[in-house]
């Protein structure tokens, strides 16, 4: 059963700025977003193929995924906001980059680029200073901070590809879009971003009274003892089978699109649509997340991301099922950014969980490579992409049942120190 909505009891003052810059700092990650509506264009221009141009996109899984556990370590060490400016200054620098792309070794090399790009600005440090900052009203704080994501994402999907390519190719595109969004986005970050002070307990903690799991103090296990329980490996085998499908439909969509007959405009905005939702998406799931227990909010959220997913493989015969898939998928895969981090601390807790959320995250190196290359080659081969929608869909499935295996693995009132011999205690504490 729900519990009374709690309130964002948290999320005001220095905390309420924190969450606001760091939502800006995710609109640099979604100018990423840019690629998916220009890859038809640079597609003609330089006549390569699908799974040439899936493959040549790897490095930026693999590099997001190696340095997640890099930007938690360096996040844990000196905060969040050093992390964050490289990462929106790189923004800069690497579209000016993606306007001068001439080969598929030059697309290769930026891809990298991309990688450490997301990495800087993505889930783990925005993620872990702003759980510091609330305790009461945490699902809406993470949910406005991962909405600029998705805000950056439908600016360069109706702006930049929109409204700049069309009118002045897509090279241009790159450049003004990305140049611009550092110039805006450098300021906020860099002055706003901060760590709490010492000794510092939000409100809703210090007055007392009890808060829900999700929003529970400083306490936690350390990443070695995190990587002997259940819920770790359930937890990263279900983001991996979410990345699988996630990336390689977020990556194909805007050809599989066209593949159908819809014109660029369409399929920008489409594509537009499905990430701008994300901003409601992730604001509403940080509520439901105040009021319900993380673990059913990441369940609810993954049983619509399946629902999509089953969606997604009647739209080929049935055109009108564009706007639910559009809708689910957006709605569903944008929400994840919110409960995972939520599920994260709730089963761990918070002091180390930039460092436990940064492993978990290298998920994304096997299950983001793996699932577009897979389905550019196949679609190459056998020019449609059912049968790997197929696939995709059913191993939604399976990610549902291993969320909903997952269990707390620490006390929600007991910290833990590294080798203080609390192990057993917070294994016989651990919840359903």
């Amino acid at each position: 059963m729900p519990g009374p909505f709690p309130g964002p009891r948290d999320l005001n003052g220095r905390a309420a700025r924190v969450t606001f810059a760091c939502m800006a700092a995710q609109m640099a990650m979604g100018a990423v977003y840019l690629r998916g509506p220009l890859a038809p264009d640079v597609l003609a221009e330089f006549g390569w193929s699908r799974g040439d141009f899936m493959f040549a996109a790897t490095p930026q899984t693999a590099v997001t995924a190696l340095c997640s556990p890099l930007a938690g370590f360096l996040t844990q060490r000196y905060g969040a906001r050093p992390v964050v400016t490289f990462g929106v200054v790189w923004l800069g620098l690497l579209f000016w980059g993606f306007s001068e792309m001439r080969s598929l070794w030059h697309f290769f090399g930026l891809s990298i680029g991309v990688g450490v790009l997301v990495a800087s600005v993505g889930d783990v440090a925005v993620g872990a200073v702003v759980s510091k900052w609330v305790a009461r009203g945490r699902g809406l704080a993470l949910g406005i901070v991962y909405s600029g994501s998705n805000l950056g994402g439908f600016l360069a999907a109706t702006f930049g590809a929109g409204v700049l390519a069309e009118r002045l190719g897509w090279r241009h595109a790159y450049l003004f879009y990305g140049l611009g969004l550092a110039a805006v986005l450098l300021p906020i970050v860099a002055t706003s971003v901060r760590e709490p002070p010492a000794g510092y307990r939000p409100p809703s903690l210090s007055v007392g009274g009890a808060v829900e799991s999700n929003a529970s103090a400083d306490i936690g296990i350390p990443l070695r003892e995190a990587l002997r329980t259940r819920s770790f490996w359930l937890l990263w085998s279900a983001l991996f089978l979410f990345y699988v499908y996630f990336i390689s439909v977020t990556a194909h969509l805007p050809l599989y699109l066209t593949d159908l007959g819809l014109s660029r405009p369409a399929v920008a905005s489409s594509y537009g649509l499905m990430v701008g939702i994300g901003i409601a998406a992730k604001l509403g799931f940080g509520l439901i997340a105040d009021r319900f227990p993380p673990k059913a909010a990441a369940v609810g959220c993954f049983a619509v991301v399946s629902a999509a997913a089953f969606t997604l493989l009647g739209l080929g015969a049935e055109p009108g099922l564009l706007l639910p898939f559009v809708l689910g998928h957006g709605i569903a895969t944008m929400a994840q950014n919110v409960v995972y981090p939520l599920i994260v601390a709730h089963c761990f807790g918070t002091r180390y969980m930039a460092e436990i959320y940064g492993v978990i995250m290298l998920a994304l190196f096997p299950g983001g490579i793996a699932g577009p290359v897979f389905a550019g080659y196949v679609h190459d081969w056998s020019d449609s992409y059912q049968q790997v929608f197929w696939i995709y869909a059913l191993g939604t499935l399976v990610s549902l049942a291993m969320l909903a295996a997952v269990r707390r693995e620490t006390a929600p009132d007991t910290p833990s120190e590294p080798g203080n011999g609390g192990r057993a205690q917070r294994r016989s504490a651990a919840l359903p």
